[in-house]
């Protein structure tokens, strides 16, 4: 399973200044007035891209400075910090005193970057902050606010600064800030609690107690100068006036608003998103002019630093000159603007916000950065993945490539396919769809980016025209056979009802027509994710084969083996482990020998005549090797078959949540979960190697979920080489079957089937596609068999 976690585009009521004009009326809309200013401490400067890519200082820092006559004891004070749109408030103590003038220095969390360790500090805290937008309080205690959205005004504050697109500040947010900008004050020694007046986006001065001069004029300016041939406007930080526009879209803090008369330069963006805080009371079709701070928002505030930032602009004063059509939108496919089907980008080496070359004609990531905010429309998009949780759904344009066999879209190694995009209903319902489906007409919208993927937020629901694609059903093995299925059961346990145990027990008779062996994948302890301290699952497995009974299947037998409580990583307290399932009714038969335990490695030994066999089985494979540190330890069961051994291993390698995703800031992706899983591909290779060197002639089975594609160097591993090497049967199929799993559109493999040699001959092989396709799932992966005939050990 896939975790994956998300939350809105600042969907709270956030306050900011703005006065909209509408035929001639000006409206005001006032931000809560904080406490009166400060004649003491205040603060003079916020810096928080501290070590970051392009940053000079090695840590973020908050500095403070006394106006008052005489010393000010900081003893119970604190600075406290929050996302832009945040209620939970992250404190630092503060202890001594501040002379009067001084400047007093608070070191926060460092970065992994920067060249120059900040001059020694008063105070020292570890508060990531964000680079671009939030809001730091001083609070004569050190209790955490808990002032919602109000804290400006707070009890206890004694100043208060929201920068960026903070929805909390005194009067109006300071500009939005930069990996190489602060906040400071432009005088120091004064305090009128207006932030946007009184701070200024300059390089940092940490200690030094800088004055910066007077804003300049507001820069004239079109929508595609805002945005610029970059992902970083070039006017970040500046303030804007006269860029005007017909507003597309409204969402619940802002609009989106295009400039009818476009440049012609493919690389600007005609859209821009305007962020009111509040509902906006513009309509789409309202002409528009435009005055405010061009600000890059980066969702996810200081937690989202794998996040590409969406320009905007904040702080606003809106007109409304007239109405106009809306402009048709921008069509992107087959007769509009195509995007690159291979590459997400080939020219950056870290940062793609700082490196390499914008190049959206080749490079998908600069190609949709191109599109952003602007009104586009897809003529039938065709839907590559099903509608998941999020209500997001995968969509391509036509004429996209590698299609697989039922629709999708194939991830390769060398393409990512860079034409795919995330509708999101964050402005209209989006329906259930599965893969095949298409969406009927121009389906027309906006284009956002938000949790690591560009969002095309359609403004109607679309309609799903039915693309044809049912649950496979696989064929039944032959009595020469045994049929040898891996089944990822998605975090199964008691509290998950009757009716997932009834759909995985339909799944197992109809679809996989009741396989002779089944390597199960997270199942989990017979209360859950309740941390307990319980770690059986024989309640959960002996409610799974009773389900397959009621289903009309054979009677099934399991064996499994405790994990040590709260070790193997999945949902705390859960104690996610893998199983075996076995027919009881066919001529396969397990070998039960005893000895084995949560952290005893089963071995081999050998009998009489030399062949090899487990020391206990079940039996666990090299527990103790550091591979397995929060990850489910490999099951290995002895089988035996009309006399003829089999040896299985079932794997749970540890998951891919942690690398960076594929539209992110960083380029190339960083898999930083991949090592790990090299070495439990190196644990378990090792273990085959072992039963291959007492007979290489021996039938072996490695299967489960591995977490890695078909393509990876966690595959090559467990394959090996040479007249040892296993044949891993993903890749013995076409490349438009080769997927069990769809993640946001892309069909790929996780879960592999790879078998010794000498089964090869004898063997076929079906990926039953019936979940991953589908927005109702019993589980998120496609379960596979393979039907194989072992051989006896003497047959070579």
């Amino acid at each position: 399973m896939s975790a994956q976690i998300r939350s809105r585009r600042r969907l709270g009521a956030l306050v900011v200044t703005s006065s909209l004009v509408f035929s001639g009326a000006a409206v005001a809309l006032v931000a809560p007035s904080a406490d009166a200013a400060s004649s003491t401490v205040v603060i003079t400067e916020v810096y928080g891209g501290g070590g970051n890519s392009g940053a000079q200082y090695t840590h973020d820092f908050i500095e403070l400075t006394n106006n008052s006559a005489t010393p000010v004891d900081l003893s119970g004070w604190s600075v406290q910090y929050a996302s832009a749109a945040g209620t939970s408030w992250q404190v630092t103590r503060l202890s001594g005193s501040i002379a009067p003038g001084a400047a007093y220095l608070v070191q926060e969390a460092a970065g992994a970057g920067g060249t120059t360790p900040l001059p020694p500090a008063e105070a020292t805290g570890s508060i990531p902050m964000s680079a671009t937008n939030g809001k730091v309080a001083l609070v004569n205690n050190q209790t955490p606010l808990a002032c919602g959205t109000a804290c400006s005004a707070a009890a206890g504050v004694i100043d208060f600064v929201g920068y960026g697109s903070a929805n909390d500040f005194e009067t109006a947010a300071a500009p939005g800030l930069s990996n190489t900008t602060s906040a400071t004050r432009k005088v120091p020694t004064t305090d009128a609690d207006d932030n946007s007046t009184e701070f200024a986006a300059v390089a940092p001065s940490p200690k030094t107690l800088t004055s910066t001069p007077p804003d300049p004029d507001p820069v004239d300016a079109k929508i595609h100068d805002v945005q610029g041939a970059a992902h970083l406007s070039p006017l970040a930080g500046k303030i804007v006036a006269n860029v005007t526009g017909v507003v597309t879209a409204k969402g619940g803090n802002g609009f989106w608003f295009q400039d009818p008369q476009p440049d012609a330069d493919p690389a600007t963006s005609e859209g821009l998103f305007v962020f009111t805080g509040t509902a906006p009371t513009v309509n789409a079709g309202d002409a528009v002019t435009v005055k405010g701070a061009v600000a890059e928002f980066r969702p996810g505030g200081s937690g989202g630093t794998d996040n590409l930032t969406t320009t905007e602009i904040v702080n606003p004063t809106i007109t409304v000159t007239g109405t106009a059509a809306v402009p048709a939108p921008a069509i992107v496919g087959p007769g509009g603007r195509v995007p690159p089907s291979t590459v997400i980008d080939d020219d950056s080496n870290g940062d793609v916000e700082t490196t390499g070359t914008f190049q959206p004609a080749t490079d998908g990531i600069d190609f949709w950065e191109s599109l952003e905010g602007m009104w586009l429309g897809i003529d039938q998009p065709q839907v590559t993945g099903p509608t998941n949780s999020f209500r997001e759904l995968s969509v391509v344009p036509a004429g996209s490539s590698v299609r697989t066999v039922r629709g999708g879209i194939v991830l390769q190694k060398a393409d990512s396919n860079p034409e795919r995009v995330l509708l999101d209903d964050l402005l209209a319902p989006i329906p259930d769809a599965k893969t095949g489906d298409r969406l009927a007409g121009v389906v027309a919208g906006v284009l956002d980016y938000s949790f690591g993927n560009f969002k095309f937020l359609p403004t109607q629901a679309p309609t799903v025209v039915d693309g044809g694609v049912t649950r496979e059903v696989t064929r039944r093995s032959s009595p020469l056979q045994v049929s040898v299925a891996t089944f990822n059961v998605e975090n199964l346990d008691p509290t998950d009802g009757a009716a997932k145990f009834d759909g995985l027990a339909q799944a197992v008779v109809r679809n996989l027509a009741s396989p002779d062996i089944i390597g199960l994948e997270e199942v989990q302890d017979n209360d859950g994710a309740t941390n307990s301290g319980t770690t059986a699952a024989d309640v959960t497995l002996d409610m799974l084969v009773a389900a397959i009974r009621r289903a009309g299947g054979p009677k099934y037998a399991w064996r499994q083996i405790d994990p040590v409580n709260n070790a193997e990583g999945g949902q705390p307290g859960g104690n996610i482990r893998v199983a075996f399932l076995f027919r009881t009714d066919k001529p396969v038969k397990f070998v039960d020998r005893a000895g084995g335990g949560s952290t005893v490695a089963t071995t081999i030994v050998t009998d009489r005549f030399g062949r090899p066999h487990l020391s206990s089985s079940p039996g666990r494979v090299d527990p103790a090797n550091p591979a397995w540190e929060a990850a489910r330890v490999p099951l290995a069961g002895e089988f035996v078959w009309h006399g003829r051994s089999l040896f299985v291993v079932v794997n749970h390698f540890s998951s891919k949540g942690g690398d960076d995703p594929l539209w992110g800031r960083t380029q190339p992706p960083v898999q930083v979960t991949a090592p790990q899983r090299h070495q439990q591909a190196e644990s378990v290779r090792g273990f085959v190697d072992q039963i291959l060197a007492e007979d290489k002639g021996a039938n072996v089975i490695v299967l489960g979920d591995i977490n890695d594609f078909d393509f990876s160097e966690t595959t090559d591993i467990l394959i090996g080489s040479g007249k040892t090497a296993l044949v891993d049967l993903p890749r013995t199929l076409p490349l438009t079957e080769r997927y069990s799993y769809v993640f946001e559109g892309n069909s790929q493999i996780l879960d592999q089937i790879l078998i010794s040699q000498n089964l090869r001959p004898a063997s076929s092989y079906d990926i039953v596609h019936l979940n991953a396709e589908f927005p109702d799932q019993i589980s998120d992966h496609d379960p596979q068999v393979a039907r194989v005939t072992p051989l006896p050990s003497w047959v070579r």
